[in-house]
């Protein structure tokens, strides 16, 4: 997975991306529909692609790529640029292309489809689903020993007891959040605290919650719907639960995000294909098959998620700002964590 650092090296230099899916080039202009730059995988936003395509009776020409790849790729590109809509999986790197006075301004009606804290402020870009941080735990620790937030991680109880995975944008993001929220101090001496209690480090979530499944960690710090995708997928006797903090930023709402861009000549079609987004269907569908917090007014979220998505905070500030993101970057390296 990409990290936040690369990303933050859009500042200074962009860089190209490619993918498998894409066949390492972008895709050829002349197309019968518009252009998908996706952060997101095809298993995470195929089916709305389709149900696009279906209502709209044009071809998508996706390419796929990490969110931060894809975003170089926007800033290198600019005015240029083939795509006509940006997906992000991470909210800094569409803040970065947002920055770069690269996406248009989205129409009224776009806007209103989500609460205010799921958009831009400036109208650039709009939340499409939303996937919560938490505390995962296996089978040999019970619920009533779970600390009330996981800045209590660092209390000599849990040393060599929690996994966790740097590298990862969404752990970056957290730490960006409580450097917002609480300050640099108090992030810092966590990242120091988790470091010196000898946590576990990972590649990615996925690897975190099946480190818990086999009991070699007894908690984790993961996305919510990396849980409830292996319940759904294996039942409800899966050996790994969610728990939801209730201090300390203990979770933590984090977007995925859509923008049309300024240079695009299809903009009323991508207008369209964000409305899509948004609407019922493929909201629906994304929590279904995602198991992610429908952002759009008036959809409910998936059953299995028994948290409401008004519980789960937004942090305060912005983590859509890249020297934000830089600077969590650097605290991270100098307290030893990456």
């Amino acid at each position: 997975m990409t990290t936040l650092l690369a990303l933050a090296s859009l500042v200074v230099a962009a860089c190209s991306a490619t993918s498998e899916d894409s066949g390492g080039g972008p895709p050829e202009p002349e197309t019968e529909g518009i252009t998908l730059y996706s952060g997101r995988i095809a298993a995470a936003i195929g089916g709305a692609v389709d149900i696009y395509e279906a209502a709209a009776d044009r071809d998508v020409q996706v390419r796929f790529a990490e969110t931060g790849d894809l975003a170089a790729t926007l800033v290198e590109e600019g005015s240029n640029s083939p795509a006509d809509v940006f997906f992000a999986q991470e909210p800094g790197a569409i803040g970065a292309v947002a920055e770069r006075a690269l996406l248009a301004e989205l129409p009224a009606d776009i806007l209103d489809r989500v609460p205010a804290r799921f958009r831009d402020p400036e109208g650039r870009w709009i939340g499409i689903t939303g996937r919560a941080r938490t505390l995962a735990y296996g089978e040999a620790t019970e619920r009533s020993e779970l600390p009330d937030s996981p800045l209590k991680l660092t209390d000599p109880e849990w040393e060599g007891r929690v996994g966790w995975a740097p590298v990862t944008d969404s752990l970056q993001q957290y730490v960006t959040a409580l450097r917002l929220e609480y300050g640099d101090e108090v992030a810092r001496e966590w990242v120091e605290g988790m470091v010196a209690n000898e946590a576990v480090d990972y590649p990615n979530n996925v690897a975190i919650r099946d480190a818990i499944a086999n009991e070699e960690v007894d908690v984790g710090l993961l996305n919510h719907y990396y849980v409830a995708q292996a319940i759904a997928a294996e039942g409800p006797e899966y050996p790994v639960g969610v728990y939801f903090p209730p201090e300390g930023l203990g979770s933590l709402l984090l977007l995925t995000s859509a923008g049309v861009l300024e240079s695009s000549d299809r903009k009323d079609e991508a207008f369209d294909f964000i409305r899509s987004l948004l609407a019922p269907e493929s909201q629906r569908y994304f929590s279904a098959s995602s198991k992610e917090y429908p952002l759009a007014r008036g959809v409910e979220p998936d059953p299995s998620l028994s948290v409401a998505l008004a519980a789960i905070p937004v942090p305060r500030g912005d983590l859509n700002d890249i020297a934000e993101v830089q600077a969590t970057v650097e605290l991270m390296q100098e307290a030893g964590a990456l």
